[in-house]
């Protein structure tokens, strides 16, 4: 049994951007769907997908790199962890690096990124960083 599948996820995309491949698979949750759309809606990945296989369909998501091969995702971190939730207001989220990266929370309308939240006037639990 996994206790954390958000940091599984986050790990599986860290390892397989590091090694340049071209998609990454991971079993599939709405919650891992919820975060592969907000980093999609971001220009993070290009795309992802639902795979039909046994015993549990998996979340394939399509990395993307720039025209020269460069990282799009240069790091993502987990910042609620099961000890230890983090909660934050609408107006204490901070830009992260001056807006070049994001902060995905959860929120009561799902999962967003912080310039979705600030402009919806949401806060929730913060789940992962990503520059």
């Amino acid at each position: 049994m996994m206790t954390d599948p958000i940091a599984d996820m986050l790990t599986r995309i860290r390892n397989a951007v590091r090694v340049e491949r071209p998609n990454v698979d991971m079993p599939l949750s709405k919650v891992k769907q919820g975060l592969a759309d907000v980093l999609k809606r971001e220009g993070y990945i290009w795309d992802w997908q639902e795979v039909e296989e046994q015993p549990v369909n998996q979340l394939r998501i399509e990395l993307k790199y720039g025209p020269n091969g460069e990282r799009v995702i240069q790091k993502i971190r987990r910042v609620s962890k099961p000890g230890c939730r983090v909660y934050r207001k609408a107006r204490d989220l901070k830009p992260v690096l001056n807006g070049l990266g994001i902060t995905i929370l959860s929120t009561s309308r799902g999962l967003v990124s912080d310039r979705e939240a600030r402009q919806r006037k949401l806060g929730g639990e913060v789940l992962c960083e990503v520059w």
